[in-house]
């Protein structure tokens, strides 16, 4: 062992130690700086004006698209990117803060989630147009396949909705009590009573059982919605319109609104041996817009299916956030009409997962000009029909299969798995997001080094 002491390294010395990931974040910023173009794709969106200048100083539009994508690429929550431009040279360079004046939490989180879909869909079409032009994706071959991200909620069951339902509109009548006084919004408080009932319901066997506790719980649900109807003509009237009690009282109704389809739901399937269809269930307070997906033979999953489309060089070419629960063979076509639509021609060889597969879509495939169309099961459909070329046959079976690779890689890699944002319009800025990310790394990858 030596003696001697090591030497301190400068705390100042701004050269960053080769790596992977500093190599990969310093290509994106390349890449990003040859086309300013993708800024002012976000800046109506952040609010950018000319009168900017004026006022505090707050995060550029470029600092912006840069946190949101470093957060995909390095996958952390805001907090946790909050102290990653605290803590890394490389962060900080690649989303070009003042490390004298780093954003907080709040900041990343409201501008950030402030970039919508339409956004981000329209700097991935610019990234695909210079893929293009640089022969790294002509489009001329894709897969398509579909798949889930779910929403951040818990398994939906009706006893606890109806207890979430208790717990929010308690906790918003409590608010209207402290700022105006019991005489505006008198209400008792059942949460535990509500609590109760909902932690017995699982654990009962019989369902006569239970329906009687179901009947106690939605007497508790019932009180709680009259204290709400009852309050809300006096905290109208004690606010005199302020733009805060304006939106209590809406959340109030949005609330109390899907609280009345829960009970309504909740009565038809325990009391009247109903089965609610899917697309008429709430399975969550938090989260309404989710859907009811189930695919193939997996379990029941709460999110949003996607569709997603790629190509040779591994860039996910087009992303659909879908509405509902739709078959996967009802949007085989829609999905080549949006190639059509972006590339201005069909791919030659285009290759579908199995569920894409009928004889109506195989003939609307034909028809736009797919050359070798290849599903991965033949569902009555003869190999022949779908390409002359038992090679190539083959050939697109086994490249269909590398969309499986692409998927898991998003959703390990970049978040496609779940999706923590609230609302749907940001649910679908979550996935386009995560797109554009996932394809910048490619690009940077497939292109040159940075100079």
């Amino acid at each position: 062992m030596r003696a001697t002491r090591t030497t301190q390294t400068s705390l100042f010395d701004p050269t960053l130690v080769d790596h992977p990931v500093a190599d990969d974040l310093e290509r994106v910023s390349v890449w990003l700086d040859a086309h300013p173009e993708l800024v002012a794709a976000v800046a109506d969106d952040l609010g950018a004006t000319a009168g900017a200048a004026r006022g505090r100083h707050g995060l550029s539009c470029e600092t912006v698209l840069r946190c949101a994508l470093l957060k995909h690429i390095r996958q952390e929550t805001y907090r946790g990117l909050e102290f990653l431009l605290r803590d890394s040279l490389s962060a900080q360079r690649f989303a070009r803060v003042d490390p004298v004046r780093l954003p907080g939490k709040s900041a990343l989180q409201a501008t950030v989630g402030a970039i919508r879909a339409a956004s981000w869909e329209r700097i991935n079409r610019r990234l695909l147009e210079v893929a293009r032009a640089a022969g790294i994706e002509s489009g001329a071959r894709v897969r398509v396949d579909s798949t889930v991200t779910r929403t951040h909620i818990l398994a939906p069951a009706d006893s606890r909705l109806l207890y979430d339902g208790v717990r929010v509109l308690t906790r918003l009548l409590g608010q209207a009590r402290d700022a105006f006084g019991a005489d505006v919004a008198a209400f008792r408080d059942h949460r535990r009573a509500a609590k109760r009932r909902a932690l017995e319901i699982p654990r009962q066997r019989g369902g006569e059982r239970r329906a009687v506790t179901y009947r106690k719980l939605l007497r508790i649900v019932a009180r709680t919605r009259g204290y709400v109807a009852a309050a809300l003509p006096k905290v109208a009237a004690a606010s005199c319109g302020e733009p805060l009690w304006s939106a209590w009282r809406e959340e109030v109704a949005a609330c109390d609104a899907l609280l009345a389809r829960v009970v309504d739901q909740t009565r038809r399937r325990v009391f009247d041996g109903e089965i609610v269809p899917a697309r008429e269930k709430v399975v969550s307070l938090f989260e309404p817009h989710t859907d009811i997906i189930v695919k193939g033979g997996r379990g029941t999953q709460y999110g949003h299916k996607v569709n997603l489309a790629t190509g040779r060089s591994g860039l996910a070419l087009d992303v659909v956030v879908e509405d509902g629960n739709p078959a996967d063979n009802a949007r085989c076509l829609p999905m080549l009409e949006r190639h059509v639509a972006h590339y201005g021609a069909a791919p030659t060889h285009a290759a579908f997962d199995g569920g894409y597969a009928t004889k109506q879509n195989l003939a609307a495939a034909k028809a736009l000009g797919v050359e070798h169309a290849v599903f991965q099961k033949k569902r009555g459909l003869k190999a022949e029909d779908m390409t002359p070329s038992s090679w190539v046959h083959a050939q697109l079976k086994r490249f269909r299969a590398g969309i499986e690779a692409g998927i898991s890689y998003l959703k390990r890699c970049f978040g496609l798995g779940c999706c923590n944002w609230r609302g749907l319009a940001r649910f679908q800025a979550y996935v386009h997001s995560a797109v554009v990310a996932h394809n910048l790394i490619r690009m940077a990858r497939l292109g040159p080094s940075p100079g």
